[in-house]
């Protein structure tokens, strides 16, 4: 749903942000009128939420004031949190396989935080009880490599690598016949970041993602894309172009305390 989409992407693009200036409106309207509302909307439209999901947000207080019959800006904001909260949802924050074997190939543009996911995410499933094995598919950026096997030491994981500048699909094909013969539970893959725009980099995650088809078809496959929670409404075009060639079906939001 769109205005949803623009909700989540326009509220963590500038939490800090948007919460400072909606406590000012509220402080310095005590009453709740025409300007209360004519400020709110200022500012959650500045604040790349969006003119549609504003216009929900807004329309859905307003009830809410009168339904409950509210005389204060601080009831007004209070109403305004619930409201909030409830088109926001809870989500699910559980990475855990609905089967095994599993293979997780993590996706995204550059700088977002995969390979840091990628090590919270075997930490996670190791102390969970999980066997692990990272797969080192950034055969591009400069340290890619030895960032994960750091992870994997902490994790004490395996890690499959090839050199630098090696093919990825080649690394994740041989990471996924080391999974088969070790009996490992999740195979976690790392992947260079790549621009979303970039025809030639998307084309060779199609490559890895026929590779696991492949070769792993048995296993329970999640595709996960890592995602910049300050990037605002660029976020839309990244996931469209991601979904279209590697099947997205989970996200993972990096930087929201930023």
């Amino acid at each position: 749903m769109e205005w949803f989409d623009k909700l989540k992407k326009g509220l963590s693009k500038t939490k800090d942000d948007i919460s400072g200036k909606i406590e000012q409106v509220f402080t310095f309207n005590k009453e709740i009128n025409d300007e209360l509302f004519d400020e709110l909307e200022e500012v959650m439209i500045l604040s790349d939420i969006g003119a549609i999901t504003t216009e929900t947000i807004i329309d859905r207080l307003k009830e809410k004031i009168k339904a409950e019959k509210l005389t204060s800006s601080e009831e007004a904001k209070k109403a305004l949190q619930d409201i909030i909260v409830e088109m926001m949802g809870k989500g699910t924050q559980n990475i855990k396989p609905e089967k095994l074997p599993a293979v997780y190939l993590v996706v995204g543009v550059n700088g977002v935080g995969k390979t840091t996911s990628i090590g919270k995410m075997a930490y996670y499933l190791k102390n969970n009880g999980y066997s692990v094995m990272l797969a080192a598919g950034d055969t591009f950026r400069a340290a890619a490599i030895d960032q994960l096997e750091v992870w994997g030491n902490r994790c004490h994981v395996d890690v499959v690598k090839h050199t630098e500048g090696s093919d990825p699909a080649a690394v994740i094909y041989d990471a996924i016949q080391s999974a088969k013969a070790k009996n490992i539970d999740v195979l976690i893959c790392d992947t260079a970041g790549r621009l979303h725009n970039k025809k030639n980099l998307m084309e060779e995650l199609k490559k890895i993602n026929k590779v696991i088809e492949r070769e792993y078809s048995d296993a329970y496959k999640q595709t996960l894309l890592v995602m910049d929670a300050t990037t605002g409404q660029n976020a839309l075009s990244q996931a469209k172009e991601f979904i279209e060639v590697s099947d997205v079906n989970g996200l993972i939001l990096t930087k929201l305390d930023g």
